[in-house]
């Protein structure tokens, strides 16, 4: 051997100063054993930090949606003799908004207040009623304008309004309760029904827009309507006061009223007999008041109306029989426009008879009650029984509830009253409510509508969430049907078949559009594209057709009919950038050929064709919000699509080409194949992202809750409607609490969606790994 070599095994020159020595190494093992376990336990503790903000967002949401699901309660706060006495019948009680004052109106013509909570009186008025009458009827207008009618047996009736004349000192809230009595003071104060002394068996009274209006049944049979009409005038401001009597047709030959209600509009009068039948009249115009309509309301055929009143706004009506059922009916317009009676549901019954009904004040529920002493609180528009209580073993003869629902007041037959607690804060929710179809008051059938608020107090709140879920259904749809092909394929192109010197620049491009704020995506599809679109309806679905042929067209020209001398000059990967001109010229030959295309083909307007051919159009519609939210939503489909497109392993896409397949037939039979996974969670995640965005559906849809998927009207959707809507909710109310609902439903549609697009991925991801 030449003593010059070097032995074989020596290390070269310095590379000892290069590796560690043995200590070196061992710290160095020890720094990344530190880091990797770092590392394992940060991800760890981050991923189940992640799971725990989930499940504290949950927590949260069904929280405040909790208190919606407690069932309503009541039970006897307390029970005191009748103020004023056991020797008088009760006619009616009532109390202030606030629990605090009562007034009791009696039979020997008396109103007694007195404080709520022990019964105890403090002080009584005598009513104007004649010497010698006696009372045979009593009526109330609506529970909130505190009106009360006397009717007596000898044909005259007084109108009483009770008053609290509440008001504030430093020793706290004091009432100086009152009467007042709206036809005048003394004599003046009573009201002739009926001139020759017939006695009046039941009477009704209504304050509305235009005045006071009294209907009566008479003992002889006949029914009479008489109106107060009062008109201002607007110089001097003076109030005149102008009174009408008709006489209304009669009920058919046997049947004898048993209870008579008129509505706030004085348009409509309804009566029950003892036959179990309602009868509907026309009194708009009372000189020519109809019968418009009978029918039996009872199913009992040996049954009859026992009780029967208006709920709040005297759209509805509440039956009770002395068969114990419980039903509600209303007018319903038939084919020939004519109102009819109609039921709309039943309420679990009592098993005696129904002997009153109280309403609510401000709410569209009521209370029933029968003679054995059971009370009962329904809801009308959620088609429940809240809450029984028995307060006795005694009938029961008045039940009032309180302005606010939360108490009531209940009377036997002994004069004892009884106040209850009433605990039913949110009685509009129901599974049926929410999901199912509903026949609100005013409509023909039943329907899904979301209508949180009116200018109106009687308004019945309409919390449907089936146009909201379908809605946001709805804008995702439209914008995954625009965005998701764009994506997915721009994607395959730009990962297999563009240059890499293109692809760098076009790919930054693309995942820069996910930092455009929404707002600005809203704001420029509401105010410009939508009237752009309104404007070039036909350039519109010119550029659905004509772009895929003339790209196709553009594609086939230059693989067969260009010269190879000329295609050859294009790099492979740069042919997508000789597609820019045909698609700017397509777009410009669309919008100039729009409103020759609407004179030739739709008579000069498209828009209008469509709604003549029974197509509703709405300016900001599905159709601009699936581009704008498309926009929004193809830059994180693409990104992920394209990276697992990318990142499918060289080996086998080289192994396809050689074995003779076509770059297509690798894409179709190898690359999607493999790169499914992937490509179907960016679909996943772009989905979620759609059905959660806010801010382009707030601007973009006009936020109409509808039942379709016209692509030429616009949705409500559960992200939208929380932002609109939350602003202006009471806290801790209904609607408050419904948005919550709405926003636990998003969460777990959006959780549900995800984790079957996790499973799929997983099955795609074991079938397709052993490529």
């Amino acid at each position: 051997m030449n003593q010059s070599t070097p032995p074989l095994l020596s290390p070269r020159p310095g590379l000892e100063k290069v590796l560690p020595d043995g200590g070196a190494r061992k710290r160095l093992r020890r720094w990344r054993a530190a880091k990797d376990y770092l590392a394992k336990y940060c991800v760890g503790t981050f991923g189940v930090g992640v799971i725990i903000a989930l499940a504290l967002i949950f927590v949260y949401l069904f929280s405040e949606v909790l208190p919606m699901l407690r069932p309503a309660a009541m039970s006897v706060q307390a029970s005191y003799e009748a103020p004023g006495g056991r020797n008088a019948d009760t006619l009616h009680i009532a109390m202030d908004r606030h629990g605090k004052v009562g007034v009791r109106y009696t039979s020997n013509r008396q109103a007694v207040f007195f404080n709520v909570l022990d019964g105890s009186e403090s002080h009584r008025v005598e009513l104007p009623l004649p010497v010698g009458a006696t009372v045979s009827a009593f009526g109330l207008a609506e529970p909130r304008t505190r009106l009360a009618i006397f009717g007596m047996d000898n044909g005259q009736a007084l109108l009483v309004r009770h008053e609290f004349n509440e008001r504030f000192s430093r020793e706290g809230r004091l009432y100086d309760p009152s009467l007042e009595f709206p036809l005048g003071e003394g004599d003046e104060a009573l009201l002739d029904v009926v001139e020759d002394g017939t006695a009046i068996r039941a009477i009704s009274v209504q304050r509305g827009a235009g005045g006071i209006s009294v209907a009566a049944s008479l003992e002889d049979g006949r029914i009479r309507l008489v109106q107060f009409e009062e008109t201002t005038n607007f110089m001097t401001g003076e109030v005149s006061v102008r009174r009408n009597v008709y006489d209304l047709p009669s009920l058919p030959e046997g049947a004898e009223p048993r209870r008579i209600l008129l509505d706030i509009t004085m348009r409509n009068m309804l009566v029950g007999d003892d036959l179990g039948r309602l009868h509907y009249y026309d009194v708009s115009r009372p000189a020519q008041a109809r019968l418009l309509d009978s029918k039996r309301v009872i199913r009992r055929h040996d049954a009859q109306v026992e009780s029967l009143e208006y709920l709040l706004g005297t759209v509805s009506v509440i039956v009770g029989g002395s068969d114990g059922s419980v039903s509600q009916f209303m007018l319903v317009r038939d084919e020939e426009n004519v109102n009819r009676i109609t039921r709309i549901r039943e309420f679990d019954g009592h098993e005696a008879a129904v002997v009153g009904i109280a309403p609510e004040y401000i709410r569209k529920g009521f209370a029933t009650f029968d003679d054995r002493g059971s009370i009962k609180l329904h809801y009308s528009t959620s088609s429940r029984t809240l809450a029984a209580l028995d307060v006795g073993d005694r009938p029961l003869s008045r039940v009032q509830l309180g302005p606010r629902a939360n108490a009531l007041f209940a009377v036997d037959n002994a004069e004892q009253v009884h106040l209850v607690n009433v605990r039913n804060p949110h009685p509009e929710v129901s599974v049926r409510a929410l999901w199912d179809r509903v026949w609100y008051e005013g409509r023909s059938q039943p329907e899904y509508v979301w209508q949180s608020s009116s200018a109106t107090d009687e308004f019945e709140p309409k919390f449907s969430l089936v146009p909201l879920t379908l809605g946001t259904l709805k804008a995702a749809f439209y914008a995954m049907l625009f965005a998701t092909p764009l994506a997915i394929l721009g994607a395959v192109y730009s990962a297999y078949f563009m240059s890499p010197k293109l692809r760098q620049a076009v790919k930054p491009s693309i995942e820069i559009m996910e930092a455009l704020p929404t707002v600005i995506l809203g704001f420029l599809a509401g105010l410009w594209f939508a009237p752009f679109v309104e404007s070039h309806l036909p350039a519109v679905f010119s550029i659905l057709f004509l772009m895929p042929v003339a790209l196709i067209l553009a594609g086939f020209v230059w693989m067969r009919l260009l010269p190879k001398a000329i295609s050859n000059r294009v790099c492979n990967g740069w042919e997508a950038a000789i597609l820019i001109p045909v698609v700017i010229l397509v777009g410009w030959v669309s919008v100039g050929m729009s409103p020759h295309l609407e004179n030739w083909f739709f008579a000069g307007d498209m828009r209008q064709w469509l709604t003549d051919v029974g197509y509703t159009y709405d300016q900001r519609n599905a159709l601009v919000v699936g581009v704008a939210m498309g926009f929004a939503v193809i830059p994180t489909i693409y990104s992920i699509s394209e990276d697992a497109v990318f990142n499918v392993p060289k080996h086998l896409t080289q192994g396809s080409l050689a074995l003779g397949a076509t770059p297509w037939q690798t894409v179709t039979r190898v690359v999607l194949l493999t790169a499914s996974p992937g490509i179907f969670s960016a679909v996943m995640i772009g989905f979620g992202r759609a059905v959660g965005e806010t801010m382009i559906v707030l601007m973009a849809t006009g936020n109409s809750p509808i039942m379709n998927f016209n692509i030429f009207e616009g949705m409500r959707t559960l992200s939208a409607n929380i932002a609109v809507e939350m602003p202006e909710a009471a806290v801790g109310g209904t609607h408050y609490r419904i948005l919550f609902l709405a926003a636990l439903v998003l969460f777990v549609l959006t959780f549900f969606l995800n984790t079957l697009g996790e499973l799929v991925r997983q099955r795609l991801r074991k079938r397709y790994g052993s490529l």
